[in-house]
């Protein structure tokens, strides 16, 4: 028999603003503990210095993590050139230094060259695996960690701001997987000189942005009033991107059951075209009854298919 898990089973999703002071798990962690929840994950770790969007599902939420994680993002950081650390930000040992100064000028031809799709290369203290085990255990063990560089999609890279000729502020929009801690020891590089990040602020994750967010306090002050869930956005906040059909209380069910529903009458036809412009490559899209979600689905011929039934 499956032991029973302990706490409240709660659903849908919690927009954290992270404290630069723990991990992102150290954060779920307190998050779940406060809320008394059955079942938490999160939507895409930020650094331990780092501040701003975390966003935490609970229960049924949790199905649909990787959508959050695939989401749009934006952040906002400072740069300190003429120092190089061996995290890439200020929690690390310097192990660089460079007289040089970028001017502005200099900054902003450089930019052009971090725009669309470019490579780069995770700090030796991120927590991609090698050989099973995280590379920030291996870098602390003293072990020389050889990351592959991989693809990632830049948006937008922007000076905002520049506080003293030691320091430049950048705000980012980007694709899942990119670094800010690359992006600003890239940049650094490519002004002739060395840096690493000081400040980093998460400002979205998908549909996730500030005005959703909470503090560690605030969410203390409304549990203390006793209506934590008042904070909790529907489990389908991330699947805003997918497209949507409506099913029938029958044709729900079936999928509830794991099993596939057939869109073969002519009734379907507009049903069947909607998925097929909308689902992309992967063929994903959520199945709704009375407004409720049922179910992530793929679309399979004329047939949808679940992919994670959410029980609510």
């Amino acid at each position: 028999m499956a032991r029973k898990r302990k706490g409240v089973p709660r659903h849908g999703w919690l927009v954290l603003d992270k404290p630069g002071t723990m991990t992102s798990t150290q954060a779920m962690a307190k998050v779940r503990w406060l809320m008394k929840a059955e079942k938490a994950g999160h939507g895409g770790t930020l650094d331990p210095i780092a501040t701003g969007i975390l966003p935490i599902a609970f229960g049924e939420a949790t199905k649909t993590v990787q959508y959050a994680m695939d989401g749009h993002k934006t952040y906002r950081f400072v740069c300190r050139f003429g120092e190089a650390t061996d995290t890439d930000d200020r929690a690390g040992q310097v192990i660089a230094t460079s007289p040089v100064r970028p001017t502005d000028a200099q900054i902003e031809k450089a930019l052009e060259a971090f725009q669309g799709l470019i490579t780069q290369v995770p700090p030796q203290y991120s927590a991609i695996k090698v050989d099973g085990e995280r590379a920030y255990d291996l870098a602390r063990e003293g072990e020389a960690v050889e990351l592959a560089a991989r693809t990632v999609r830049i948006d937008g890279f922007h000076l905002t701001g520049r506080p003293d000729a030691d320091h430049a502020e950048f705000e980012v929009e980007c694709g899942k997987g990119t670094y800010m801690r690359s992006l600003a020891r890239d940049l650094a590089r490519a002004v002739g000189t060395v840096g690493h990040i000081t400040v980093l602020r998460r400002l979205s994750v998908g549909p996730f942005s500030l005005k959703d967010a909470v503090t560690l306090e605030q969410l203390e002050q409304v549990v203390a009033d006793g209506v934590p869930d008042s904070l909790l956005l529907p489990v389908a906040a991330p699947l805003d991107r997918l497209p949507a059909i409506d099913l029938t209380s029958v044709e729900a069910e079936r999928l509830r059951h794991g099993q596939a529903v057939s869109l073969l009458r002519r009734a379907d036809l507009t049903r069947l075209e909607t998925l097929r412009d909308g689902a992309g490559g992967d063929g994903a899209a959520l199945a709704l009854c009375e407004g409720l979600p049922v179910a992530l689905v793929r679309l399979d011929g004329a047939e949808i298919r679940p992919a994670r039934v959410l029980n609510l």
